[in-house]
């Protein structure tokens, strides 16, 4: 299972090519999941639910399934938030799962860069982003750095990129070997 991040500022876009890459490596033939990161406190269960009473009593998971998806919660309580290997290790083996966050994690990375956001280039800083999706023909702060800089509109090239890099083989299922 090979591994891809996307990183980048509230407001770049990472969530809108992270949902634009999908279809189109899923077209390719390949099997992928994501994962995302957030530093906010989220809930997904709703209160009244029975799901959401179970972890309110106490339980440490709740498995929550239905004949369209099934999700688990699983509450930290006062444990610390688990490294990102271990939330790994708990997915179902795909050829791909593209990360969305988990900036300061050490695996290889696309930065998703958007001047008008206001707010400066991770790359320019970080060795692990290693090629940049912008709106911007010339970002002059990645003169000296060896980083791709890819038209963040054109999905296909974002895709043959991570392909490439990651070295998923065309339309096979790598994950299956």
């Amino acid at each position: 299972m090979k591994i891809f991040g996307l990183v980048g500022w509230s407001g770049s876009g990472k969530t809108t090519l992270v949902a634009a890459l999908l279809p189109e490596l899923i077209g390719r033939g390949y099997t992928a999941s994501t994962m995302k990161h957030t530093h906010h406190n989220f809930d997904i269960d709703k209160k009244g639910k029975d799901s959401f009473e179970h972890r309110v009593a106490g339980a440490t998971e709740v498995l929550i399934t239905g004949t369209s998806r099934w999700a688990l919660l699983h509450e930290n309580r006062d444990a610390p938030e688990p490294p990102i290997e271990e939330l790994l290790d708990r997915m179902e083996d795909v050829d791909l799962v593209l990360i969305e966050g988990f900036k300061s994690h050490g695996h290889q990375k696309m930065e998703v860069f958007r001047p008008d956001v206001g707010k400066a280039l991770l790359a320019a800083d970080d060795p692990t982003i290693i090629a940049v999706a912008s709106d911007a023909s010339d970002l002059p702060e990645l003169a000296d750095k060896d980083v791709a800089l890819i038209d963040l509109d054109d999905v296909k090239a974002v895709a043959d990129f991570i392909v490439g890099h990651t070295g998923l083989e065309a339309g096979a299922r790598n994950g299956a070997a």
